[in-house]
C-alpha cells in the first residue's frame, strides 16, 4: 500500500487521449497523480485542440491539450496513461505516433497504466505478446490473439504494464498507479545518493 504521506513531485505523466475518451478514466487517475503532486500532460493528435470526454456513449466535458503526440519526447516523461472510452480507442490505436509513444516508453521499461478500452494501443503497438494484462472483457479474444494472456481482475501489473478492466476498478487503478511510480522515484532516489558515494549499480 502506498504511503500517501509521501509525493511524487517532479513525476511527469503524459495521458494519450483522442475524441470519445471514458472521462471518469481521465478524471479519476489525472486527480490521483495530481494529489500527490505528480504533473500530467494531456496528449493527443492536435495541441492547439480540446478533446471530449464521454459518460458511456454521452458527450461530456472538453479538455485542453498539451501537446501533440508528434511533439512528445518521451524522455521527458516517466509514466503513460490511457484512459478507455470505445471511440477513442478505436482512434488512438491507428495513430502511429501514438503507437511509437507507447513503444519508446515501454522500451525504457516505463510504466503504462491502460484501463478498459485503452489497452488496444498496446495491442496495436505489438506490446501484449507474452504479457498478462486485463482490459474491458470484449477486448479479450484480441488480446490472446495478439499472443497476451488475458485474465479478469481489478488490477493487474506484469512489469511495466498496470491494466484495469472497468470504471469501478479506478480506485485500485489509481492506488497501483501511484505505488509503482513511488517504488521507481524512491529507487531513482537510493541510485543518485549511491552514485554521489561513488557506488555503482548493477544493472
Amino acid at each position: 500500500m502506498v504511503d500517501f504521506g509521501h509525493t511524487l513531485t517532479g513525476m511527469q505523466v503524459a495521458i494519450l487521449v483522442m475524441d470519445g475518451f471514458e472521462q471518469v478514466e481521465f478524471t479519476g487517475p489525472r486527480a490521483a497523480l495530481e494529489q500527490v503532486d505528480a504533473s500530467t500532460k494531456v496528449v493527443s493528435a492536435d495541441k492547439h485542440g480540446k478533446v471530449h470526454g464521454y459518460n458511456h456513449d454521452v458527450q461530456a466535458d472538453e479538455f485542453d491539450v498539451d501537446l501533440s503526440f508528434a511533439e512528445v519526447d518521451t524522455k521527458d516523461f516517466d509514466a503513460v496513461l490511457l484512459p478507455g472510452g470505445a471511440l477513442n480507442a478505436e482512434r488512438i490505436r491507428n495513430n502511429p505516433e501514438a503507437q511509437q509513444i507507447v513503444r519508446e516508453m515501454s522500451e525504457d521499461g516505463k510504466p503504462i497504466a491502460a484501463i478498459c478500452h485503452g489497452a488496444l494501443l498496446l495491442v496495436s503497438a505489438g506490446l501484449v505478446e507474452g504479457r498478462t494484462l486485463t482490459s474491458w472483457p470484449s477486448l479479450q479474444d484480441e488480446v490472446r490473439k495478439a499472443g497476451g494472456n488475458w485474465v479478469d481482475q481489478e488490477v493487474v501489473v506484469d512489469g511495466n504494464l498496470i491494466s484495469s478492466r472497468k470504471p469501478d476498478d479506478i480506485p485500485a487503478f489509481c492506488d497501483k498507479i501511484r505505488e509503482v511510480l513511488l517504488e521507481r522515484l524512491n529507487a531513482s532516489a537510493r541510485g543518485t545518493r549511491d552514485e554521489q558515494r561513488g557506488v555503482g549499480l548493477a544493472g
